[in-house]
This record gives structure tokens, C-alpha cells and sequence, in this order.
């Protein structure tokens, strides 16, 4: 006959591996949230213990365009103004040659209420919802309601003259 006590903790540790390949699954699947729960850091480290020890495979397709630094190429140097800036609305970026050669990537994001900017002309980057203005060469506020700054994006510039993001 088998001893209770062993069986209840086959149980238990049955009950607590199968916990933590459900919360590795969950981790993998990704929604961006930590599963709502404490275990999240558990889940985190597990997954990285198991992609750490699992073999490493290539990926299922290569990205359609890659630039100087291996980001995704999103704009010619060539067709970015000195002075001024291409929006880039499917992205949600700008980037601005403020000087020549130059160059800058901006969200394309107000700050104030999150419209998409909409030009870039006499030195500054405009919303068309409240008025807002931003400086091309450092994403500054010129003018409000919008009181931040747009976040700065990295980019790298080809030789080529291929502005990916960084």
C-alpha cells in the first residue's frame, strides 16, 4: 500500500508544476500585463529560464526592411527638409533635419491630448487640435496648451541615407 503521505505530495507538486507551465504559457502568450496576479515574477523568470535553455531557432521571416542599425527603416534623408520634418502617420513619428545633416525622430503624439501632429513648417512641429507647437530640433513646447516636450525617438542614418529607428 502506498504511504498517504507520499501521495498527497506527489499532489502537491504536481498541482504546483502544472501551475507554473500554465503561468509560462500565459507569460509567452502576451498580452503586456503581468497576468493580474503575484506570480507574474515567478511566471517572468520561468519563461526566461526555459527560452534560456531551449534551442535557439531563426526567425519565422526577416523584416521586409532594416536599415543602419538594424531598426526599421522609416524614411529617406532626402526627403526630410532642412528646417523642417516628415510626419510619418502610420508610424507616429517626425523626424526633423533642423540643421543640415542633421537629424531627429520625434512621436508624432501631442502632448496636450494626444491628437497626431499634422505639419512641420517655420521651425516647429503643429497640432491642428489645440494650437500646439514643438521646436524641430529638440521636440520642445514653442507653444502651448502643451506643456511636455515629444519624446525623442533613436534613429541611425545610413550612409545610404536610410533613417531607421535605432
Amino acid at each position: 500500500m502506498s504511504d498517504p503521505l507520499q501521495t498527497a505530495r506527489r499532489t502537491v507538486l504536481a498541482a504546483g508544476a502544472a501551475a507554473l507551465a500554465g503561468g509560462t504559457l500565459a507569460a509567452c502568450g502576451g498580452d503586456g500585463g503581468d497576468g493580474g496576479g503575484k506570480t507574474a515574477g515567478a511566471q517572468s523568470s520561468t519563461a526566461a529560464t526555459l527560452s534560456a535553455s531551449a534551442p535557439a531557432s531563426a526567425p519565422a521571416s526577416a523584416p521586409a526592411e532594416t536599415g543602419a542599425a538594424g531598426g526599421k527603416a522609416i524614411a529617406k534623408s532626402a526627403d526630410v527638409p532642412v528646417g523642417g520634418g516628415k510626419i510619418l502617420k502610420d508610424e507616429k513619428l517626425v523626424v526633423t533635419q533642423p540643421t543640415a545633416g542633421s537629424f531627429r525622430c520625434f512621436t508624432a503624439v501631442c502632448t496636450h491630448q494626444g491628437c497626431l501632429v499634422n505639419k512641420v513648417e517655420n521651425g516647429t512641429i503643429d497640432c491642428p487640435c489645440h494650437g500646439s507647437k514643438f521646436e524641430v530640433a529638440d521636440g520642445a513646447v514653442a507653444k502651448g496648451p502643451a506643456t511636455r516636450p515629444l519624446a525623442e525617438k533613436k534613429i541611425a542614418v545610413a550612409p545610404d541615407g536610410t533613417i531607421s529607428l535605432a
